[in-house]
Parts: C-alpha cells; structure tokens; sequence
C-alpha cells in the first residue's frame, strides 16, 4: 500500500511545482499572456503544506501513538530534507548577487538584504525575522515548513486524539482553516494565502492540519473505492479549474480552492488501488521526486535565463518571445535533475549521518553523567 499512496502523491508534487513556477514564470512571456488557473499558482505552495501534512502524518502518525516516535531522528531527518538544498540555492544566490554588483545589474530590488541573511540561515525567514523577502525568495516556504516540523508533535497529538472520527478531524480542521483565513484577512486587510516571510509560519499551520485530518479520512477508509478516489479527484480538479477561472476576484476564493486542493489529495491517495495509474507513471514519478530542486532553483535560473536572454536578443523592459520562454522553462527539467542528485540526495545522506552521530555521542554522555 505505500507505494500504492505514494507514487501519486509524488507525482503530484510535479504538478504543484510546475504550477508556482508558472505563476512566476508566465510573467516574462511576450506578448503577456493572463490565465485564471495560472494566476492562482501560489496556492501551489498551500498545496504543499496541506500535503506535507497528510504525508507526515502517514508515515510518522501510527509510530507516535504508539510511543515509538523519536523526534530527534525526526527533527534531523527532516532537517537533512531541505537544509541542504536551501543553503546550495542561498549561497548560489550570494555569488549572483556579487556578481551583479560587479558588472552594476541589479538582480531583484530586494535580492540583497543583508538584515535578513541570518535568518536565512536558521531556516527562520517566514517567522517574521527577514525584513524583505531577500535572497532566493521561495526558500520562505521552507522555513514554513521547518516551523511545521518542528512543532510536529502537537499536530500528532491532536491528530491521534481524533484518529477514530475522522470527520470530526476534517470539520474542525477546515473550520480553522476558514476561520484563521477570515480573522486575518480582516486583521492584515491582506488574505493569509498570500502571506510569505512575514507570516509564512502561520500560514502553513491550519494547511498542515487540514492535511493531517485527511490523512485521518484516508485511514478510515474514505477513498477506499476506486470509484470514489476518481470522482473525488475529477471533482476537485473541476472545482479548482472553475474557481480559478470564474471566481478570481473573489475575495477569499482562495480558501475553496485550498479546501479542494485538500479533496484532491485524499482522492488521489486513493487511486491505483486496482491498477497503476497515469499518476504512477514512471516519468511523472520521478519529476515529483525532483520537484523539491525545481521549486528551490527557479528563481536563481530565471535571473540567470532572463539576463542572458536579454543581453544576446537586446529585448529591453518586454519580455520573451515563446520560444525563448519555453526553453527557459523546459532548462528547469536537467537542471533539477543535477541538482537532486548532486546537492539534495548525497548532502542529504551527509546530513542525516552526522546528525545521528552527534545525537548517539550526546545521548551517551548524558547517560554517563546519571
């Protein structure tokens, strides 16, 4: 069954990916192009979070219950899941923005805040300790992610205490979502969807929740039927796209869509239970597994792409024709792949080793001193 769960929620990993990408990247595109699915592409990210927390809870919850959760080796495993990477694209990000400096081009007008390189580097910028939103942007929902982590416990807790009513769970967990994006909406006069080193570790709390109940559903057997997986997931896929569409200047749209981003995900955790599935495929498979890499490198590749392109067809202020646009975007693809396999995978092994070492030698020498 995990592979049954886990091929095509790797997989759509991919697609969240490509969706923020996309918000981002469509942007450049000559002549500018606007369309309403595109447009929402930062809901991506919620994707991820509300995600993250019915993988999580699926592989962690089961063991907490049962007393045999380690949150040191859960803390640095999940530390060596996204630290290394973060510090490759932020260093990498650094040697740009020298660059930059030397030949006088300006990157991004708040690419070089030197206030915020300490939280940066504590993973703590979506805490509100980064003053801008600096360096490689998108490593905000990492310290999101990071805070998630950290406070996983809790989420455990409440999780288990309701791992026998699981629609109890997913009412009260899509409450809060609705409420807290209600309450500061009304507070920030800004919706929390949109929140990212400022409030980037709340946003991510009642997502992370909200995926930790459907992970309950999923459990008791919610999607159990193929049948039922495939109409959740054709369903929510209809009431995002439609949404997106129609609904665009809806002020808190985004909150229906997030709570069918969560449908999608239960569904989808219920498919290939009879035979393996689009979703399952091998290609789509493996670009869910790089999807961490193309999140984390697209900025830093789209300063790169962007100026050279400028610089060898001398375009000024527009943007790109498609061709040059379609190779900026497909270039994520290899470039991903190198930096999986040689940042992300081998640093990650380095990471988790070390880690433990330190954890095994500190308990050691705590037990000697008793």
């Amino acid at each position: 069954m995990t592979k049954d769960l886990l091929k095509p929620l790797t997989s759509l990993r991919f697609f969240a990916a490509l969706w923020v990408v996309l918000y981002t990247y469509i942007k450049e595109l000559h002549p500018p192009v606007q369309f309403g699915l595109i447009d929402k592409g930062y809901l991506g990210v919620d994707l991820f979070f509300v995600l993250s927390g019915f993988i999580l809870s699926y592989v962690y919850l089961e063991d907490f219950g049962r007393k045999q959760f380690d949150y040191r080796q859960f803390v640095i495993h999940r530390l060596a899941r996204v630290y290394p990477l973060h510090i490759a694209t932020l260093l990498f990000t650094l040697l740009l923005i020298g660059a930059a400096a030397i030949k006088g081009v300006q990157l991004d007008p708040n690419a070089a805040n030197w206030s915020a390189l300490p939280a940066h580097l504590l993973l703590m910028q979506s805490w509100g300790l980064a003053p801008t939103a600096a360096f490689n942007h998108p490593s905000w929902s990492i310290s999101a992610e990071w805070f998630a982590y950290l406070t996983f416990p809790v989420t455990a807790t409440l999780a288990w205490r309701l791992r026998e009513r699981p629609i109890l769970a997913v009412g009260l967990a899509a409450a809060f979502l609705i409420g807290l994006n209600l309450v500061f909406s009304a507070v920030a006069s800004f919706n929390l969807t949109h929140a990212t080193f400022q409030w980037g570790a709340l946003r991510i709390v009642p997502a992370f929740l909200f995926g930790a109940s459907l992970y309950l559903a999923w459990r008791g057997g919610a999607v159990a039927s193929p049948w039922i997986a495939r109409f959740g997931t054709a369903a929510a896929s209809l009431i995002v796209v439609a949404a997106a569409s129609f609904g665009a200047d809806k002020p808190h749209i985004d909150v229906l869509i997030v709570l069918a981003l969560g449908l999608m995900i239960l569904s989808v955790g219920g498919l290939d239970r009879d035979r393996p599935g689009i979703l399952s495929s091998k290609i789509l498979v493996y670009l869910g597994e790089i999807s961490f890499a193309t999140y984390m490198i697209y900025v830093p590749w789209k300063w790169v792409f962007l100026k050279a392109v400028h610089a060898v067809l001398n375009l000024g202020d527009e943007g790109l024709p498609f061709t040059w646009w379609f190779a900026g975007l497909i270039a994520l693809v290899p470039l991903s792949m190198l930096a999986h396999h040689l940042v992300e995978l081998p640093f990650r092994r380095i990471v988790r080793r070390c880690g433990e070492q330190m954890v095994n030698k500190l308990g050691y020498k705590l037990a000697k001193q008793r």
